[in-house]
């Protein structure tokens, strides 16, 4: 909980988030194909209650919402790195999509890897997969993707992001997860770098705004 969070009243966003559970909210993976590469959405943001989770996560780092998130991405995550699993011998890895670290020191968190903490231990000690949360950062600040009209967000996040070892990511599978996607230009170009780096990508998105 940031210092913020105790010391104000519970949003009224988080507040009907914390009073849910995992079976209140509907989870409906949905492959999209954006700027040419796909990415799986795992709800619908038109949901009230996806809508609730999503910005109680990113604007008051909600842990309640964090770990409600982490449940239903887990499910997703087990039943597709079985699948995985059948065809390849990879290592497989989580990566959150990164923050600028100036972007991180303003808000105190990052919604995604916020998540991706309180996924089940398996998912992050190696047993299924390597939770990776540094291997991936931004090389430069971005403006926020939610303030630009569509046609500049692929450029305002072109080249952003780099690889901090490739070594560690060569040769792997990687499921690449952020909050949200609207264009699909965050994920696309995050994705890049690993890509050249030696890695298999998978791209997801809690949910499609």
């Amino acid at each position: 909980m940031t210092l913020l969070a105790a010391v104000l009243p519970l949003r009224a966003r988080s507040a009907r988030t914390k009073a849910r559970s995992a079976e209140d909210i509907p989870l409906d993976p949905t492959a999209h194909e954006l700027l040419g590469v796909h990415i799986t959405t795992l709800m619908d943001y038109r949901n009230p209650a996806v809508e609730d989770l999503i910005r109680s996560l990113k604007y008051d780092g909600s842990g309640h919402g964090a770990r409600l998130a982490a449940t239903l991405l887990a499910d997703y995550l087990r039943e597709e790195i079985e699948s995985q699993r059948n065809f390849s011998q990879k290592k497989i890895l989580i990566v959150p999509v990164p923050l600028h670290k100036a972007r991180a020191r303003e808000r105190g968190f990052n919604q995604i890897e916020l998540v991706l903490r309180a996924l089940p231990q398996e998912l992050r000690d190696g047993a299924l997969a390597h939770l990776l949360p540094g291997v991936l950062r931004r090389a430069r600040a971005t403006k926020p993707q939610t303030k630009l009209p569509r046609k500049e967000r692929l450029s305002n996040v072109a080249g952003a992001f780099e690889v901090a070892d490739a070594s560690l990511v060569r040769g792997s599978r990687i499921f690449l997860i952020d909050d949200v996607t609207t264009t699909g230009a965050t994920l696309a170009n995050a994705a890049t770098p690993l890509r050249k780096a030696g890695a298999e990508v998978s791209l997801i998105a809690l949910a499609r705004a």
